[in-house]
């Protein structure tokens, strides 16, 4: 049978991560990536890129842990390599602070990530408002860097990309034998996934190379993360808003709220505000699905509604897609040699 023809649609850190598992475990496909956006214009450009999980509630905890293991551990290679600067990926230590102890001390992810420990004391002391604190070492991507590499391993295994607007997925059945959705928030139009909401989040990137530990509010709204040129100043998350312009009053609380947590944060220069629309769903949609048509049937492999949380688990949310895709390609050869019976 010819090889197998699949479209990816979408190329944030889902969609790009996607096609790259992809053409890595079956390397007889041809994959072509089509989006309407690319790097610089994602919603993954926005992102500040930092390994701590965002839990969802409709999945497994299991399985959320093997997802974020499978990407930490890829990541953790490529910052252990030469290419670790042009990728963006950098390890980081910091804390993460609680103004009351939470539930649960040891979240699932705690062996994952480097030398996890409550603070000490003396740490304790960097933060009067808060009482208990959590100190590790993870890793951060620099999103357009890291993107612009994925994109680089792609055009190498001869993937191709176009800029295209997909706006039905039957469009693309008479040249791709699979597709996969990894539309992101486009999902709730194009698949019309009423369960797919955006959650806003506004961010600051300024320049501040002093700061050189991460800190994170145990809320989650509240955050500094240093990357390799500039710091993102977080955040927000305001469900069910569409808006992609900046709200002067919203940069000015996210810009209190970190200088409350570090100080010498108002001395930052040249500051860039930046906005972008998770795509959140109560769990990730990642599953097999044949739409048909008539007698005419379409394959597709749905990856999207990663929500805040898809940097942390963008490897390991690929390789299973790419195994669905496997099943796929079985399928389609089955009933190919079928036909021919």
């Amino acid at each position: 049978a010819a090889a197998p023809k699949v479209a990816v649609v979408g190329a944030g850190v889902i969609g790009l991560s996607t096609a790259l598992c992809i053409t890595e475990t079956w390397p007889s496909c041809s994959v072509t990536v089509l989006s309407d956006q690319f790097s610089p214009n994602t919603t993954s450009d926005v992102a500040a890129g930092m390994l701590i999980p965002h839990t969802y509630p409709g999945t497994p905890i299991h399985v959320q842990k093997q997802w974020f293991k499978e990407t930490f551990s890829y990541l953790f290679a490529i910052s252990n390599s030469a290419e670790a600067s042009e990728a963006g990926i950098h390890l980081i230590s910091g804390w993460q602070v609680f103004k009351n102890t939470p539930k649960e001390e040891l979240p699932f992810w705690s062996d994952v990530v480097l030398g996890f420990r409550p603070m000490s004391e003396a740490e304790l002391q960097k933060f009067p408002h808060h009482l208990f604190g959590q100190a590790f070492t993870t890793l951060k991507c620099d999103c357009p860097p890291y993107l612009l590499w994925l994109e680089k391993r792609l055009k190498a295994a001869g993937t191709q990309m176009y800029t295209r607007k997909v706006s039905d997925l039957w469009d693309l059945h008479s040249e791709y034998n699979i597709i996969v959705n990894c539309a992101g928030l486009g999902a709730h139009h194009l698949v019309r996934d009423e369960k797919l909401f955006p959650v806003r989040g506004q961010v600051l990137k300024v320049h501040a190379p002093w700061v050189k530990h991460f800190i994170r509010d145990g809320d989650g709204l509240t955050y500094i993360y240093p990357g390799i040129h500039r710091v993102t100043l977080g955040g927000t998350r305001e469900k069910d808003s569409w808006s992609l312009s900046p709200d002067p009053g919203t940069t000015k609380d996210i810009f209190d709220r970190c200088c409350s947590l570090e100080p010498s944060l108002q001395e930052a220069q040249d500051i860039k505000v930046k906005v972008g629309l998770r795509p959140s769903r109560w769990c990730v949609r990642l599953e097999r699905e044949v739409l048909s048509q008539g007698r005419v049937q379409l394959p597709v492999v749905h990856n999207y509604g990663h929500g805040a949380g898809g940097f942390s688990v963008h490897r390991g949310t690929a390789k299973e897609a790419a195994r669905l895709v496997g099943e796929c390609i079985a399928a389609l050869q089955g009933s190919s040699s079928r036909a021919k019976l």
